[in-house]
């Protein structure tokens, strides 16, 4: 989508007043908005003020004049522009305004009036432009004062270029500091900025920071040429780099060249132990036979929370279940903590016949509200510990809210459909407020079906019992019947919902990815043709009830494809339905649960816990009980079937308070991602093979 207000310039004549506080807009002012606001920006100048007549005193005003100078952006000189300023000194299209008008004044080269404008804090570009306009006029840089600050990032921007290269011509980039940044860059992964940094080393440092480079960008040609490498320093590290890398796309790959390797270059014990990490790391999310003994052979140096949890996966997914106690056992504390390796602990000691021991700790799990804990309580044929709670009403704190100016903006940017700029103008009210003006906050915006603003306003402490907010039904956006329609469950949907977008119907993910439910508008193009529904292009899916009939109808498409697990649809919704076959076909016989736990990315781990954790309590929601979450889980090649009226449910109550479930809850049902930026591809310690 394209970033509306990214930037603003100036081209109107300035108004009397700036707009106060203000009741809530009418329909009518928020209609007329919506018309003037789209003239300022399809057509700038002055072709939007007849349409604000009127609107003068309305809290949006002032992005109607930032719209219309964003058009006119490459036109303006100061005057507009300072005036814009002036009059609207603290609004965020102002600082928008500022920001953008300076990145235009350094493309036209205008560095009196950049510098002129310039304030520090606006981003790394416009510090680089501040740079150059202080070179146009021939003061010279001080390393300390000018560029120590950036000199410590990773990457920086183009606008940075020549200020580097006026630098090296000042003679500041010394050796130690270039050694020093490309230490930086190499250490976050950043293999062009390294090969960048070392044509400006000396001809005897240059090559091996090329190979530092190359061991990032390209590990196997590395690895190929590390056998004719010099053993220092700067070559043990690109070798620990290429080793690294290579461990992370093919692992039996860089156990060769370890072979070879290991006994030419005098690694250190802490670079030994990073590569044999690495290497143990993805032969676990592999499967291989060697994993296990690898992960428990690992020295402790050598050791991470990563390393310890897939040795407790990988000896699950054998079914090992003296191996799988004994993994648990070398967990970190903070790790055995965790609701998911309680969980397991108690399965693991039932599979050894240590019944009353596991029997104790699935009580204790299943007073989590949480895929785990719901899980427990099915292992024990409990009820559901779910403890909703309400927030107090405060109406002059209420009022007080609705009142403020930039809480006042962001609603009323929420109600025109300027959700992003909404999010912006909420996230600025509200920074550095206490706890209950946020979730006062965060309850208008749910009663006024702001959904998300809920749902990330109330993700910690006692906040996580306000399910009527944290879980809205929104019945208004079809889901229910859509549902039906499609021939899944309504609690699925609703959940899928929930963990792809959080209710954000304008959300859009870095894969392209769009609206409430995630689709990218070419599968949404093949859904559509495949249920004969209209398609009106990649924009329609910005449109709750649109994306909803076609979401619901993927969502079925996926479903069918796994014998109807609403599960294994949740994985292959994520992940996509290929990685799964493949996992599928590799451990098939594994039950759903372990099978969960086997998953090699995290994201889609993490995911499928929480979809089915939302299930459960969208199914409370909606019925007042929930099916069992274990009948949504239903054994790889079995058949699920719809519930039909009467099935069995499992009722949900709360427990006393001295077992209530701790706050926050520690599985990943609960979790709250940014969905919107959200991708399929796995973490980076699990990455795609």
């Amino acid at each position: 989508m394209i970033r509306l207000l990214a930037g603003f310039a100036l081209a109107a004549l300035a108004l009397a007043h700036t707009p106060s506080a203000s009741a809530e807009g009418t329909d009518a002012q928020r209609a007329r908005f919506r018309e003037a606001y789209a003239l300022a920006t399809t057509q700038g100048g002055d072709a939007w003020r007849a349409q604000a007549t009127g609107l003068e005193g309305y809290s949006l005003f002032p992005y109607l004049e930032a719209a219309a100078l964003t058009h006119d952006l490459r036109t303006l000189d100061r005057a507009p522009v300072q005036a814009y300023l002036d009059r609207y000194p603290g609004l965020i299209p102002a600082a928008d305004l500022r920001r953008d008008f300076l990145g235009e004044l350094a493309r036209r080269k205008d560095w009196a009036t950049f510098t002129a404008m310039y304030q520090p804090g606006l981003g790394d570009s416009l510090a680089c432009f501040a740079l150059q306009a202080k070179l146009s006029r021939n003061e010279p840089l001080v390393f300390e004062r000018d560029l120590a600050d950036l000199w410590k990032k990773a990457s920086l921007p183009n606008s940075c270029d020549p200020v580097i290269d006026a630098a090296a011509g000042q003679g500041l980039l010394t050796t130690d500091r270039v050694w020093a940044r490309i230490q930086v860059a190499a250490d976050a992964g950043k293999g062009g900025t390294v090969a960048a940094l070392a044509p400006r080393l000396p001809s005897s440092d240059a090559p091996a920071a090329q190979r530092i480079a190359l061991a990032l960008n390209d590990p196997a040609t590395a690895l190929r040429q590390a056998s004719d490498w010099p053993d220092t320093p700067r070559h043990r590290q690109a070798v620990t780099f290429a080793l690294q890398r290579m461990a992370r796309k093919q692992s039996t790959a860089a156990d060769s060249a370890w072979a070879t390797l290991a006994p030419r270059f005098a690694l250190s014990e802490q670079q030994k132990g990073a590569i044999e990490n690495s290497l143990a790391l993805f032969h676990a999310t592999d499967f291989d036979a060697s994993a296990l003994d690898r992960l428990a052979a690992l020295p402790p140096g050598a050791q991470t929370d990563s390393t310890r949890e897939w040795r407790v996966r990988v000896a699950l997914a054998r079914q090992d279940w003296n191996a799988a106690l004994t993994a648990l056992d070398a967990l970190a504390p903070s790790q055995k903590d965790d609701g998911e390796w309680r969980y397991f602990r108690a399965l693991v000691l039932a599979k050894l016949g240590r019944h009353d021991e596991a029997q104790a700790i699935y009580r204790r799990v299943s007073q989590e509200a949480t895929y785990f804990g719901f899980l427990a309580a099915d292992r024990i044929d409990a009820s559901y510990a779910i403890c909703p709670s309400t927030l107090a009403t405060d109406e002059r704190r209420e009022a007080a809210l609705l009142n403020d100016p930039g809480l006042d903006r962001a609603f009323e940017l929420y109600a025109v459909g300027l959700q992003k700029l909404g999010r912006r103008e909420w996230n600025a009210a509200l920074a550095g407020r206490d706890a209950d003006t946020q979730r006062l906050a965060a309850d208008l915006a749910f009663r006024k079906g702001w959904y998300d603003r809920a749902v990330f306003g109330l993700s910690s402490g006692d906040a996580l019992r306000l399910y009527e907010q944290r879980f809205p039904l929104a019945r208004q956006d079809g889901v229910v019947e859509q549902s039906s329609q499609a021939g899944i469950e309504a609690p699925w949907a609703y959940a899928i919902i929930r963990a792809e977008s959080a209710w954000m119907s304008d959300a859009r993910s870095t894969a392209d990815a769009r609206g409430l439910m995630q689709l990218l508008p070419a599968t949404a193009a093949i859904v559509a043709k495949r249920n004969g529904l209209s398609w009106s292009g990649g924009e329609s899916l910005y449109d709750p009830p649109t994306n909803i009939v076609l979401g619901t109808r993927y969502l079925a498409q996926m479903a069918a494809r796994y014998n109807g697990a609403p599960w294994l649809a949740s994985a292959a919704y994520n992940a996509g339905p290929n990685r799964v076959d493949q996992w599928v076909e590799a451990r098939g016989t594994l039950d759903p649960d372990l099978f969960v736990a086997s998953i090699p990315y995290k994201e889609t781990r993490e995911y499928v816990a929480r979809v089915m954790a939302f299930a459960v309590i969208y199914d409370w929601r909606l019925n007042g009980n929930a099916l069992p979450i274990g009948s949504r889980m239903t054994r790889i090649g079995s058949a699920y079937a719809l519930p039909q009226t009467g099935a069995v449910r499992r009722a949900v109550t709360c427990p006393a308070p001295s077992v209530a479930q701790p706050t926050p809850p520690s599985a990943p049902a609960v979790a709250e991602p940014a969905p919107a930026e959200a991708s399929s591809a796995p973490t980076a310690e699990e990455p795609s093979r």
